[in-house]
Order: structure tokens, then C-alpha cells, then sequence
């Protein structure tokens, strides 16, 4: 990833009459070398892949690239287990279970729940006790419904429970269009989900929990004598894809969540709804190869380093350090990296004080005068109110400010 060259600093012009001063983020760079002129290489259109809807997420961004039909609320299968795999992770890292605690098998979960009709199972005896992360390897890598009605009674006391764990982490995960009534992924009613809030599952836990998300990486996983494969073929076919679930049933279709990494891109496919398990491979597959060869994502500025320093009035300080709180990244079409353009939007008096984290002003990013990527500029630091005098100095000061910005 390259960071944003300062020859695109179309701000710099605006950001001088606002009286701030840009910071640098780069030194200069040596003058290019000449090179033959090629034609730009198109971007086509994305594939016309098979499912119902379906998703592709540029990973380090969370920008999707392409997508069809992205909030169509459809029935998950087994891709449910990926939000059963986040909460069972989540709790982990809060230290309320572990991956060593004894899980003991229930009726509930032996029978699995009514689920055990699509044959998903890691085949767990009734009152054994199994250690919670060969569980975890069960409904990862088998898709044991079993194993996941297991985790979710130990984790909450009772499927019911857990799947209001569920909701609420969706909830705050951001998944608008979601709603989960089970840990394995039965159908029942109200028990759906959508293309875009899997994508944007499947990139928190990628991100938020990596050595849980390696599970599904494993091709194959042995229980009570009984070794399985796991079902997400791209495992096999390309080995850039690390994960991430299967699913299907006969309402759902067949479903994919996948993912795949090249240096440091990352992409997510999300299919909903294909005709068959080889259909969901091949959708899959398609749209990673897709983004991978036309889209590339790029930091452009990085969190808490200083992107203008404009005049404090009235301050303890000359200056107010505004920036980032996260890293500005965004995902192009290749090729169209040098015709972004960035602004800054700060008002032309700042008048102390100010806290460490307050919105000050707007970051914009455009291209070809469409928002690519927005977000708050804000103090860097505390910025108190100067002395006395030398607020008084500072008000005497701004009536001629004011006076010629009127002018």
C-alpha cells in the first residue's frame, strides 16, 4: 500500500485561504521514469455470477466493489455458524469461557435441535464432555449443528439466550438487515440474514479474531473416530482462500462465505442462494479473481498524524493538530488512484477550547467528483484557553479578522 502522493493534495489551495497549514506526510519523491505511453486498461463489469445475492468486499477497506442484490434478506443455513463463531470468540476474549473448559453434551445438542436434517453433525455422544475447541473445530470444519448447539448452551446457558447474544453483537457489529433465532442455522421464522451484513461479519471476525478465524483454513477435522472434510471446496481449488463457511438447505439454496488474501489485499465473497455446491464455488472464486485483478486499495492518510495545524484564537497554543482516528483507506478501480482528490473542510475560525477527539472538521475524498471516502477531522490534543492577556490580545486581533474576511 502507498500512501496518498502530495501532488493530490487538492486541498492545500483551499486550506491556505482557511488560514491552515498543511502538514507534509511524505518527502518529496524523485521525478519518475519516462516510460512508453499505454493505453489505460479497462475495468469490466463484474462477473454475472450464479445465487440469489451476493457480495464482494474489498477486505481492508470494507468497501464493496460489486454486489447483487446486497440487502435481500434471505435464509443463512449454515452461514449462521460464522455469527456463532463471533460470539463464541467474543466471549473467549472476554474471559467468560475457554477454550479448555469441559462442554457437556445435552439431548438438545445431541439431537441437534431438528437440525440434523441437512446431515450436518459432528457425530458428539449424548453426556460426553468435550473440550470447547474441538467443538469449535466441529462446527467450523464439519458444520456439526450438534457442536454449535453445544457451544451456544454452554456459552449462554440456552440456545434462546444465545440467540439474543447474537442479535446484540450484530447489533453492534452493525448488521441492520439481520435477525438470528438459533446458534446452528435451522430454518425457522424470522431467522434471516443478508449478502452485505455477512461480508461485514466476515471481516470482523478476520479482523477481531484471527487465530479463531485460522479454524477454517483446516481441511479436515476427525471426531469420535469419524474424520470430515471440510465443505468449502476453494480450499482445494486455490490456495490464496483461508476460509471462511458453507452452508445449504433446501429453502437457502447453496450458500459461501469466502475469502482470500494476495500480499496484503484481502478480499470477502459472500453467495447467497446458488443452484448447487459446485455454482457457489465457481460464484465465489469469479468474484475474488475479479477483485484481485481490477481493484487495489491504498492508505491515504494514517490515524493520529497531523493533516492540517490551522490558527487557534484564544488558546493556550498558536496551532490546533487536527487528523484522523483512523487510518483513511480506500478501495479504486486500478488505474484510478491518481485521480483522487482530498479537501479539507475547517472553519475559518477556531476559537479555544478544545478536547482531545472533538470533531473540528471533514475529511473528503473524491473521485471524478463522487465521495469515495469521508470522515471527521478532529484534535489531535487538548487545546485550553490561553492567559488573559492573551485572549484579550486575541479578541482585539479578530475584530480586524473578521473585519477583513468581510471585505
Amino acid at each position: 500500500m502507498k500512501l496518498f502522493p502530495r501532488s493530490l493534495f487538492a486541498f492545500a489551495a483551499a486550506a491556505l485561504v482557511a488560514g491552515v497549514t498543511v502538514a507534509q506526510q511524505t518527502p518529496p519523491r524523485p521525478a519518475p521514469v519516462p516510460r512508453p505511453v499505454v493505453p489505460e486498461a479497462p475495468v469490466p463489469p463484474p462477473p454475472d455470477v450464479e445465487g440469489k445475492s451476493w457480495v464482494l468486499m474489498d477486505y481492508n477497506t470494507g468497501q464493496i466493489i460489486a454486489s447483487k442484490e446486497p440487502d435481500l434478506q434471505v435464509e443463512p443455513a449454515s452461514i449462521t455458524k460464522v455469527m456463532t463463531d463471533y460470539v463464541v470468540s467474543a466471549e473467549i476474549g472476554n474471559g467468560k469461557i475457554h477454550m479448555t473448559d469441559p462442554v457437556t453434551i445435552s439431548e438438545n445438542a445431541w439431537r441437534g435441535g431438528g437440525a440434523g436434517t441437512d446431515g450436518s453433525t459432528s457425530f458428539l455422544k449424548l453426556n460426553s464432555q468435550v473440550p470447547l475447541k474441538d467443538l469449535l473445530y466441529g462446527m467450523i470444519i464439519q458444520s456439526g449443528n450438534d457442536a454449535a448447539i453445544a457451544l451456544a448452551e454452554h456459552t449462554a446457558g440456552s440456545e434462546p439466550a444465545f440467540a439474543n447474544l447474537m442479535n446484540a453483537y450484530a447489533k453492534q457489529l452493525g448488521m441492520t438487515r439481520s435477525q438470528f433465532q438459533n446458534a446452528s442455522g435451522y430454518p425457522v421464522a424470522n431467522h434471516y440474514t443478508t449478502a452485505r451484513d455477512i461480508a461485514v461479519l466476515s471481516r470482523a471476525l478476520i479482523h477481531d479474531f484471527p487465530e479463531d478465524y485460522a479454524i477454517s483454513a483446516v481441511k479436515e477435522f476427525e471426531w469420535n473416530g469419524i474424520k470430515q472434510h471440510n465443505r468449502n471446496l476453494l480450499l482445494w481449488r486455490d490456495n490464496t482462500v483461508d476460509g471462511i463457511k458453507t452452508g445449504h438447505t433446501a429453502a437457502a439454496g447453496y450458500c459461501l462465505a469466502a475469502s482470500a488474501k494476495q500480499g496484503d489485499a484481502r478480499m470477502i465473497a459472500i453467495i447467497m442462494g446458488a443452484g448447487s455446491e459446485k455454482g457457489r464455488a465457481d460464484a465465489a472464486l469469479a468474484l475474488l479473481n475479479y477483485g484481485f485483478r481490477f481493484y487495489e486499495s491504498h492508505k491515504l492518510y494514517e490515524a493520529n498524524k497531523p493533516l492540517a495545524t490551522p490558527k487557534l484564537w484564544k488558546g493556550a497554543e498558536n496551532t490546533l493538530p487536527l487528523g484522523l482516528t483512523e487510518d483513511a483507506m480506500v478501495s479504486v478501480k486500478r488505474g484510478d488512484y491518481d485521480k483522487l482528490k482530498a479537501n479539507l473542510d475547517i472553519p475559518t475560525t477556531l476559537i479555544a477550547p478544545f478536547k482531545k477527539g472533538q470533531q473540528v472538521g471533514t475529511l473528503r475524498v473524491t473521485l471524478d467528483d463522487q465521495p469515495v471516502f469521508t470522515a471527521p477531522l478532529v484534535a489531535l490534543a487538548d487545546a485550553p484557553e490561553g492567559g488573559f492577556f492573551s485572549r484579550l490580545w486575541d479578541t482585539i486581533m479578530l475584530w480586524f479578522h473578521s473585519d477583513g474576511d468581510k471585505k
